[in-house]
C-alpha cells in the first residue's frame, strides 16, 4: 500500500513542482522532496530559499536551493510545456472542431502537459436549456476520448467542477480596465445577434477565458485567428496584475510574479475548415443552417446528404488555392485532412473530375474517418462509468494546480486566508 501511495504521490508532486517553482518564481530551483505517507496522505510546503506566500489545501514538504543559469536552462528545457484548451458544450462538435483543434491536441499529447476542459461556464453566456447543458457536457467529454485524447497523458475535466475558475474571474474583473473590454470584437458581433437579451456574462467572458488560462500557468494556448484578441487580453491582464501586486518585495507576493504570460500555439496549416455553404466563413456550431457543417455524430446518410448539397461553383475541373473558388479549396482541404494524402496525389486523382464525381468520393472518405470515433463514443455513453471517473480524476488534478494559483493570487491581493486564522 505504501508503494502505491508513493507512486501516486510522485505524480502529484511532479505537477506541483512545476507550479511551485517553474511557474511561480523568476528563477528555477532544485527541489528535494520528502513525502509523508499516512492513511490520508498530506503534505506541507516549505522553502528554505526564501519565504513564499502560504498555499492552499495541497501541502508539500520540500527544500530548495538556487541553481546557476546553465542548470536553469537545462531544467526549463526538460520540463514539458503546459497547454490548456477547451470547447463549449453547445451543440454538437463538428468537423471543424475536430480537424482544427481536437486532432491537433491528440497529436501533441506526448509533447506537452495537457489540460483539456469542457467549458460549461462559457456556455451559459447565451440563453440555454439546463437539461441539454448537462447532457452536452458529457457528450463533449466523450467525444474528446473517442477522438483519441488519452487520460493517461492528458487531464480531461469539466470547467465548473473546478471552482477556482469562477473565483479567479471575479478577482481579475477587479483588475481589468473597462476600456479593455469595450474593445473586444466578438462581444460586439455576438451582442448584435442576441439583441436585448445579451448578458453581462457575454461581455465579461473574455476575462473568464483569461482566468481559465492563467489558473494553470499555461505556456501555450491553441488559438485560431478569431481568438487571438482574447489571448492578448490574458497576457495584458497577467502583466498588469504582476506589475500592480508583485513588483515590490514589501508586498505580500514578495516581489515574485503570480501569473505566466501565455503564448499562442498555432495549429498546422490546412486545419481551418470552412462552412459547407460559404467557403469564406468558418464552420460554426452557431450557424443557423445545419447544412453548413458536418457534425461528428452525423450518421452516414446525413453526411452524404450534406456533402451533396454543399455549395460549389460552375468552373471546370477541381483546383486548390484559387481565391475565386473558396468552396473548392475548402472541400479539397477536408478531403486531404480525412485521407492524409498529399496535395500532389489528390490533384492527380481529382483535378479532372466534375463535382458529381468528387462529392461521393469526399462523402465516403469523411464517413470512413468518423466511423471509429462514432463507435467509441457510443460505447462510452452506453456505460458512463469510465467516462465519469476520467472527469473526476481530471477535475481533482486540475484543482491542485488551479487552487495553488488562486492561493497565490489572493495572497498577492492581500486577502486573509483560513490558515492565517489558525
Amino acid at each position: 500500500m505504501r508503494k502505491v501511495h508513493s507512486r501516486l504521490l510522485a505524480s502529484t508532486v511532479a505537477v506541483n513542482l512545476a507550479g511551485c517553482f517553474a511557474f511561480r518564481t523568476p528563477f528555477m530551483h532544485r527541489a528535494e522532496v520528502s513525502l509523508r505517507s499516512s492513511s490520508s496522505p498530506s503534505f506541507l510546503f516549505s522553502s528554505k530559499l526564501r519565504r513564499g506566500p502560504k498555499v492552499g489545501p495541497a501541502r508539500l514538504m520540500c527544500t530548495a536551493t538556487t541553481v546557476d543559469s546553465t542548470d536553469e536552462q537545462k531544467q526549463e528545457s526538460s520540463v514539458r510545456k503546459r497547454v490548456l484548451s477547451g470547447v463549449q458544450p453547445t451543440g454538437n462538435l463538428h468537423l471543424g472542431n475536430y480537424l482544427g483543434a481536437i486532432r491537433q491536441w491528440v497529436k501533441n499529447q506526448d509533447e506537452y502537459e495537457n489540460y483539456f476542459c469542457v467549458v460549461d461556464l462559457h456556455a451559459i453566456t447565451a440563453p440555454h436549456v439546463p437539461s441539454e447543458l448537462q447532457k452536452s457536457s458529457l457528450d463533449i467529454a466523450a467525444l474528446y476520448l473517442a477522438s483519441g485524447i488519452d487520460p493517461a497523458k492528458s487531464k480531461v475535466f469539466i470547467q465548473s467542477h473546478v471552482p477556482a475558475h469562477a473565483e479567479l474571474c471575479w478577482l481579475l474583473n477587479c483588475v481589468t480596465p473597462m476600456n479593455w473590454m469595450e474593445k473586444m470584437i466578438q462581444y460586439k458581433e455576438k451582442a448584435k445577434k442576441q439583441g436585448e437579451s445579451v448578458s453581462i456574462g457575454l461581455f465579461d467572458y473574455p476575462i473568464l477565458m483569461a482566468a481559465d488560462i492563467l489558473l494553470y500557468q499555461a505556456q501555450l494556448v491553441p488559438v485560431g485567428e478569431d481568438q487571438r484578441q482574447h489571448l492578448e487580453l490574458a497576457r495584458d491582464i497577467a502583466r498588469r496584475f504582476n506589475d500592480q501586486y508583485c513588483k515590490k518585495k514589501s508586498m505580500p507576493a514578495k516581489g515574485r510574479r503570480v501569473f505566466r504570460e501565455p503564448e499562442a500555439l498555432i495549429v498546422k496549416e490546412g486545419a481551418r475548415v470552412m462552412s459547407l455553404q460559404d467557403g469564406t466563413s468558418k464552420m460554426s456550431k452557431s450557424d443557423p443552417s445545419d447544412l453548413s457543417r458536418i457534425n461528428l455524430l452525423d450518421p452516414p446518410e446525413v453526411i452524404d446528404k450534406k456533402v451533396k448539397k454543399c455549395k460549389t461553383d460552375a468552373a471546370a475541373g477541381i483546383e486548390w488555392d484559387n481565391p475565386e473558388r473558396p468552396e473548392c479549396t475548402n472541400l479539397l482541404n477536408i478531403y486531404q485532412s480525412v485521407t492524409g494524402k498529399s496535395k500532389e496525389d489528390i490533384l492527380s486523382e481529382v483535378q479532372h473530375m466534375q463535382w458529381g464525381q468528387f462529392k461521393p468520393l469526399l462523402s465516403e472518405a469523411v464517413i470512413a474517418h468518423l466511423a471509429p470515433i462514432q463507435v467509441k463514443y457510443k460505447d462510452l455513453m452506453e456505460d458512463q462509468t469510465y467516462l465519469k471517473q476520467v472527469l473526476l480524476d481530471g477535475a481533482n488534478s486540475a484543482d491542485l494546480i488551479a487552487g495553488q494559483t488562486l492561493s497565490w493570487t489572493k495572497n498577492a491581493m492581500g486577502f486573509t486566508s483560513k490558515s492565517d486564522l489558525m
